[in-house]
């Protein structure tokens, strides 16, 4: 089991003040809250997230009230995947979402304009793995050619997190055919033989070894993705220009939940349990990632950088440019 604490920064979360969209109505503001300092644009918000590790603050602060302090209800819905909920966030279904930063840059090359208002989660080793059934015949990267690989999601973190691994072992992507599976679902594709291999974080690592003795074929955030950015919250550009003060709020709010996420493992294991499918025994031994207390341009580089180089990207993108205070 590892865990280890993000690096603390002086300044908590983000300085610039981006927006997100509610479903409207109104709450009473509370004392020393954002509303007193001028009026919340929107006092409801409905963001999404992926029952695992990575979403434990947003939770950690709906539960301890932080949001409420500052003026807000927010709504977390539940969602399979990255790509998936920001299909929902352009929509308008979504003020905001959790999503990885592979279908971040991959929608922002597409053209969309979102911004990243927070960090969420990081790699560590054996924290996203793949993982294949008991007995099974692969036993090697290499091994995997021609085979089904579970995914939450296509052309996300972990369709170019394995490819990482597949590329280190003498394959390329066309080499295996990838399918999409909630987390959840996985290990039953597993034990069907739906499935070769499944990519897989916390707590269904930890799940599918003990239901159905799965095995670890690699660590996928190895190399390349050692210490990978994985997460955060994400919201389009029209939002953050409409409601700053909404959004600074929300950040606020956040930034107190991804400090106590970082230092206090206790906290992230008591919460685990209220919105995944995980009791508190396996709660206190997965593995879990670490947990940014701040944005940094140069670790969300490393995404863009990958993916240009898999081919993701057709040309370079800066992350500066999906990050707050930035035009366009």
């Amino acid at each position: 089991m590892r865990f280890r604490l993000a690096s603390r920064v002086a300044a908590v979360g983000v300085t610039a003040m981006l927006a997100l969209s509610a479903c409207g109505g109104s709450d009473t503001p509370t004392e020393t809250t954002a509303a007193n300092a001028g009026g919340l644009e929107k006092t409801e918000i409905t963001i999404g997230a992926l029952p695992i590790p990575d979403s434990a603050a947003l939770y950690i602060a709906n539960k301890r009230g932080f949001f409420k302090e500052e003026g807000l209800t927010v709504t977390i819905e539940p969602v399979q995947g990255g790509a998936q909920a920001q299909q929902s966030l352009l929509g308008g279904s979504l003020d905001a979402t959790q999503t990885n930063y592979v279908s971040t840059f991959l929608a922002v090359s597409a053209g969309n304009k979102l911004k990243i208002i927070s960090d969420l989660y990081q790699a560590t080793p054996n924290s996203f793995n793949l993982m294949v059934p008991k007995d099974s015949g692969i036993k090697t990267p290499a091994d995997l050619k021609g085979k089904k690989i579970a995914v939450n999601s296509k052309k996300n973190i972990g369709t170019l997190a394995v490819t990482s691994v597949l590329k280190a072992n003498g394959l390329a992507e066309t080499d295996v055919e990838f399918l999409e599976f909630p987390f959840p679902e996985m290990a039953g594709k597993l034990q069907q033989g739906v499935v070769d291999a499944a990519w897989m974080t916390e707590p269904h690592l930890t799940a599918v070894q003990k239901n159905i003795g799965a095995t670890k074929l690699a660590d996928t955030m190895t190399g390349p993705t050692a210490d990978f950015p994985i997460a955060g919250v994400v919201v389009t550009e029209e939002f953050t220009t409409k409601n700053p003060k909404t959004v600074a709020a929300f950040q606020r709010a956040l930034a107190k939940a991804q400090e106590i996420a970082a230092s206090d493992r206790k906290a992230v294991e008591e919460i685990l349990p209220t919105y995944t499918k995980i009791d508190a025994a396996t709660a206190a031994v997965i593995t879990m990632g670490t947990f940014p207390t701040s944005l940094d341009e140069t670790r969300l580089q490393r995404v863009a950088d990958l993916m240009l180089e898999q081919g993701y990207l057709k040309s370079a993108i800066s992350a500066k440019t999906i990050l707050p205070g930035a035009s366009g």
